[in-house]
């Protein structure tokens, strides 16, 4: 009995301590959507230590093979595409769904050959420095139990 009392409160322990999940808000600003729509290529990638470290950006390449990739975006219906096309690097192609919420998130998940609906995973960045010609998004990376922002440098085709 004692010990049924003990796993009790060491359970109610643990599952009370579990973290909060960030719940991402879909309220659309659409006005921003708007301003990014169309043919962009990353002319930069940038972060603190970039010349000793490397990241793997979206879980896909090392984040210098982003520069030069090519990203479409669609605001009617929050699609598009992206492809890795530096020639050092390994290429990559595929369709995403994105969008831009009131609290200036970028939301984005990469599809392959996969229904949006069943892909789960996804990536949250800021978007920031927006123009007619150029946008950034920046995506919050720990490296070495620190967190570094990594910049994305998109210029209008």
């Amino acid at each position: 009995m004692k010990k049924s009392v003990i796993l009790l409160l060491l359970m109610v322990f643990f599952l009370g301590c579990k973290p909060k999940q960030t719940v991402t808000n879909t309220k659309l600003d659409t006005k921003s959507e708007v301003a990014i729509k169309g043919n962009w290529t990353i002319t930069a990638v940038t972060f603190p230590g970039s010349e000793y470290i490397k990241i793997n950006s979206f879980d896909l390449a090392d984040s210098k093979c982003f520069v030069g990739s090519t990203w479409k975006f669609i605001s009617n219906n929050n699609k598009g595409e992206m492809s890795l096309t530096n020639t050092t690097c390994t290429a990559f192609s595929s369709p995403i769904t994105w969008y831009i919420n009131k609290d200036g998130n970028f939301v984005m998940k990469i599809i392959n050959d996969t229904k949006a609906k069943k892909v789960v995973e996804g990536y949250i960045l800021t978007i920031a420095n927006s123009t007619e010609n150029s946008f950034q998004l920046m995506d919050k990376v720990n490296v070495g139990g620190q967190f570094v922002n990594v910049t994305y440098q998109f210029n209008r085709n």
